[in-house]
């Protein structure tokens, strides 16, 4: 067993998200996946970051990764549920290129995921329902929300679980103008001013 973020994971699971790091490192060669300056510490910036998610919420359920991007958190989330060879993750990303490096980290790390390379607009017509949500700089709280939201009318417990950074008490205001929701602020592990917002009860006010 090895830790992350002081949690035990097993030898294979570290295994492959070591394979996740040096896939990412090299498709991000020729293609824009993320920052250039993250590239040489994609572990502790990506990796650890991501896996907050799941170590927040292990349960095996039905995720919905809006705006994938570079894998991160829905690979990660679908290598550690290959542990438990339980739940799954819907992974929503629309640029062809990016889609094609997660199929095929997908299909290198054996994660429990599939890909679908639409709008997020389009993705609930394809999943009707899930579980818990994740985002990871991608938009902010009010437009969230608002793609959630097709979610949550299915699924009264549905959770979201958002990565946001310092400016993040200021999105919540915002959003408050336009919906109802609780939260709890997570403290991130990794950056000290960041947190992961857990949303849950979301309406839209009318």
């Amino acid at each position: 067993m090895t830790n992350l973020n002081g949690r035990r994971v097993s030898r294979e699971t570290q295994d492959r998200l070591e394979h996740f790091v040096a896939l990412f490192q090299k498709w991000a060669k020729s293609i824009n996946l993320t920052a250039p300056s993250t590239l040489n510490d994609a572990w502790s910036r990506h990796i650890v970051d991501s896996a907050q998610i799941f170590q927040l919420q292990p349960k095996p359920g039905i995720w919905v990764d809006l705006g994938s991007g570079g894998g991160f958190p829905g690979i990660v989330t679908a290598i550690m549920l290959a542990e438990l060879n339980e739940g799954w993750v819907h992974l929503v990303e629309s640029n062809n290129k990016k889609a094609a490096f997660l199929r095929t980290a997908l299909r290198e790390t054996g994660g429990r995921g599939s890909i679908h390379p639409v709008r997020i607009e389009e993705a609930p017509a394809i999943v009707a329902a899930c579980d818990f949500i994740s985002a990871r700089a991608l938009a902010d709280l009010p437009k969230l929300f608002a793609f959630a939201e097709p979610w949550a009318r299915e699924n009264a417990a549905l959770r979201a679980y958002l990565h946001k950074g310092r400016d993040y008490r200021t999105e919540i205001e915002k959003a408050r103008g336009s919906w109802s929701f609780d939260l709890v602020e997570h403290r991130s592990a990794v950056e000290q001013d960041s947190v992961v917002l857990e949303i849950f009860n979301l309406q839209r006010l009318v």
